[in-house]
């Protein structure tokens, strides 16, 4: 699917990428509603997290939703493909909500500005720049399956200098994985300009993967930045 394509058009480029953003920033703005909703409603998040059967239920609806939304992007309606993102990001906000509860809001509100800047920054690099980023896919990805390696050891452990080290390296490999997806996915954008129908369900995917590059980020920057509650 994410192939480049000799076949290129600007400034339909440019619109595809607005409605990628578009949906990302409806996403995020559906997770931090959620999420401020849960963390500020003691009946709600009491229920959720002192329940491990309920959170894990919702942990595992997550990864099922992510991974059909992944698998059977193409064969879904654009409202379909919006309805199960927008879904998606309702799960994660109440997952999410124990941020709320963890660290103070002055942290939260300075990571967050961190990841915004960080994420904007190489959005715009991954757009606009003329070098071919694809030989960083490899690399990343082999970066995230050594993240996630590291976190299973560590919930064995459960060492927090070993904790940081992970957020530390899981902020370089998201960054610079927005920048390489972003052209990625504007390279998609640009080999569909003939098929209008299929780029709705590809920005919607487009959309759900720097959602996810922009949630990664902000999660582990919380942890690096953030100041728990005395």
């Amino acid at each position: 699917m994410w192939e480049q394509n000799s076949y290129t058009m600007p400034g339909s480029a440019r619109e595809f990428m607005y409605k990628v953003y578009g949906w990302m920033s409806a996403a995020l703005a559906v997770t931090a509603a959620v999420a401020y909703y849960v963390g500020t409603t003691p009946a709600i998040y009491t229920q959720i997290f002192q329940s491990p059967v309920l959170l894990i239920g919702i942990v595992i609806a997550q990864i099922a939703l992510v991974m059909f939304l992944g698998w059977k992007i193409a064969s879904l309606s654009y409202s379909e493909a919006v309805v199960a993102f927008m879904a998606y990001a309702m799960l994660v906000g109440i997952t999410s909500a124990s941020v709320l509860l963890v660290y103070t809001l002055a942290s939260i509100y300075l990571a967050f500005v961190v990841t915004a800047g960080l994420f904007a920054s190489m959005a715009l690099y991954g757009y606009y720049t003329n070098a071919d980023l694809s030989s960083m896919g490899s690399f990343l990805v082999m970066g995230l399956w050594g993240i996630m390696l590291a976190m299973l050891v560590n919930m064995w452990f459960k060492s927090p200098v070993v904790d940081y080290y992970i957020s530390l390296i899981a902020v370089g490999v998201f960054t610079l994985l927005t920048a390489y997806d972003v052209q990625r996915i504007k390279r998609v954008g640009e080999s569909l300009m003939m098929d209008p129908e299929r780029r709705n369900s590809v920005a919607i995917l487009g959309a759900l993967t720097l959602y996810l590059d922009f949630i990664n980020l902000f999660m582990n920057l919380v942890h690096l930045l953030g100041k728990r509650r005395d």
